[in-house]
């Protein structure tokens, strides 16, 4: 983990270094609105919106569906540890 101290996570510096920026910000405002449009933000069903072409900046319809986080969070990878295409 690029953020330890002694071990241990420090979030703070997380936050500071990587969290506070515009461009993450935005990315989780576009993300935070993807899930209300699905009606998923904070209702505890435990989904999450995928974007099915992987661009958080297209929140069409038609573009987004549920999947459970493990499903959604995992980036399929190719042996060099690519991403798949």
């Amino acid at each position: 983990m690029p953020y330890m101290t002694n071990g241990k996570r420090d979030y703070k510096k997380e936050y500071r270094k990587y969290h506070s920026k515009a461009s993450v910000k935005k990315r989780r405002a576009l993300n935070n609105k993807a899930n209300r449009k699905k009606g998923t933000y904070g209702n505890g069903d435990g989904k999450d919106v995928a974007h099915k072409d992987n661009n958080v900046r297209n929140n069409n319809s038609k573009n987004l569906t549920l999947k459970s986080p493990s499903r959604n969070r995992s980036v399929p990878r190719t042996k060099t540890g690519k991403r798949r295409k």
